[in-house]
């Protein structure tokens, strides 16, 4: 019989060598199987969401090239994207087409008067509800949170009459008198960002002798400053793209909004199939809304960022 040789102590370096090296190769291997199933994922998420952006950029882009198109050319088949030739005389028959500086005027008089006014109210009015000590600060925050429940349709009827006996219909005032005194969904955002500011600062600063609208002022405004520019943009396309509250009230032409002037320019050069000079309208339409969004887009990327860092 053989002796049974016993392992030297190079074969069992060797051994060890090996064992350690071969989870080495497999661990190697599952991190590139790894890396490339990450990197399948990002190629087929960016075709989505490239998808996606395109869905929503082409109505856009088609509004903007049908409005430097002639009548003709909106009917070719296939579609003409790039117009040829370009018809920058629609933007200059646009403005006597219609009453649309007088549309403009009163959608900026609207628009700017309830986002300005209405977002100091609801800055003020969220601070008071996140750190002031008022009586009955729930409830009234919990009916305010339910108005949210109720449809606009269902106050229609009742706030018409209530304007009407009041003399106020055929004018602005039925657009900004709702608005000046707050937004109920701005003052529900702002009081959850306000929710993460200690309530230490605003003690100390009471201590100290400071009112209330020194300490909203100087310590609660630079921090909800980003909030409210992103409230902001949302509710000012609100007002400014609003089609069912003008339409009730406005009948006369010098007092009617921007939406309503193009709803009138709708009706009356479809028939005409002059499209393009209804594309124009409403592409004019657009540019308030974009520069605002200009101006405020840093407070906008602020808001996002502090919101996530939070969370």
């Amino acid at each position: 019989m053989t002796a049974l040789q016993t392992p030297t102590p190079t074969t069992t370096q060797s051994l060890s060598t090996r064992a350690l090296v071969q989870p080495q190769k497999g661990g190697r291997r599952s991190e590139g199987s790894r890396t490339r199933r990450s990197r399948l994922g990002n190629v087929i998420v960016a075709i989505i969401l490239s998808l996606g952006g395109i869905t929503m950029v082409a109505p856009l882009l088609w509004m903007l090239t049908t409005s430097l198109k002639t009548r003709e050319a909106v009917f070719f088949l296939p579609p003409q994207w790039i117009p040829d030739p370009v018809q920058w005389d629609n933007y200059v028959r646009v403005w006597t087409a219609g009453p649309l500086l007088t549309g403009i005027a009163n959608s900026a008089i609207v628009a700017v008067s309830v986002t300005l006014i209405g977002g100091a109210a609801s800055a003020l009015a969220a601070y008071a509800f996140a750190k002031m000590r008022l009586p009955g600060k729930g409830a009234l925050f919990l009916s305010l949170l339910a108005a949210i429940m109720i449809p606009f349709p269902t106050l229609m009827i009742p706030q018409f009459q209530m304007f009407a006996r009041a003399g106020l219909v055929d004018t602005l005032w039925p657009l900004i008198l709702p608005g000046i005194f707050g937004n109920i969904v701005m003052v529900f955002f702002l009081r959850q960002y306000l929710d993460t500011v200690p309530d230490s600062i605003i003690e100390a600063a009471v201590i100290d002798g400071a009112s209330h609208f020194t300490i909203f002022w100087r310590l609660i405004f630079p921090i909800i400053r980003p909030a409210i520019a992103a409230q902001f943009i949302l509710w000012f396309m609100a007002v400014w793209n609003d089609y069912l509250a003008p339409i009730i009230y406005l009948n006369s032409p010098e007092v009617q909004t921007l939406q309503l002037v193009i709803a009138r320019f709708n009706a009356t050069y479809a028939s005409q199939t002059d499209y393009p000079l209804i594309m124009a309208a409403s592409c004019i339409a657009l540019v308030p809304v974009l520069a605002v969004f200009v101006i405020f887009q840093k407070q906008i990327i602020e808001s996002i960022a502090l919101t996530g860092s939070k969370g």
